[in-house]
């Protein structure tokens, strides 16, 4: 988790150089039928450790609690799918900074995180 977080925060590309990247980030998630429940107690716990963890600066705590609603959201969604399906190429982890999802110049809306 903490390699994943690190890239998606602009830190070092581990999980793209070193375990798979989105693509084996969102396989992992096939098949799994995460419910709205599972998700929203997911969602708890993440804001919990956000509050008792982080410094106490209010936009920092909020972005990173954005990143975690945007990625559970599709993590629900992913994991609805059977395992094996083909997810086409998902492109590179999208990075998050202090005014949310940063997306490439010219890239459209992001389907995964």
């Amino acid at each position: 988790m903490a390699v994943w977080l690190a890239e998606v925060f602009s830190g070092p590309a581990g999980l793209t150089a070193e375990l798979g990247g989105r693509q084996a980030l969102l396989r992992a998630r096939l098949g799994l039928g995460i419910t709205d429940e599972q998700r929203l107690r997911r969602m708890e716990l993440m804001t919990a450790a956000v509050e008792k963890e982080l410094p106490d600066d209010a936009l920092l705590r909020r972005r990173v609690v954005e990143y975690f609603d945007w990625g559970t959201r599709i993590a629900r969604d992913v994991s609805a799918s059977a395992p094996g399906t083909d997810l086409g190429e998902p492109g590179p982890i999208p990075r998050w900074g202090w005014n949310g999802l940063a997306r490439p110049a010219g890239a459209g809306p992001s389907r995964h995180p």
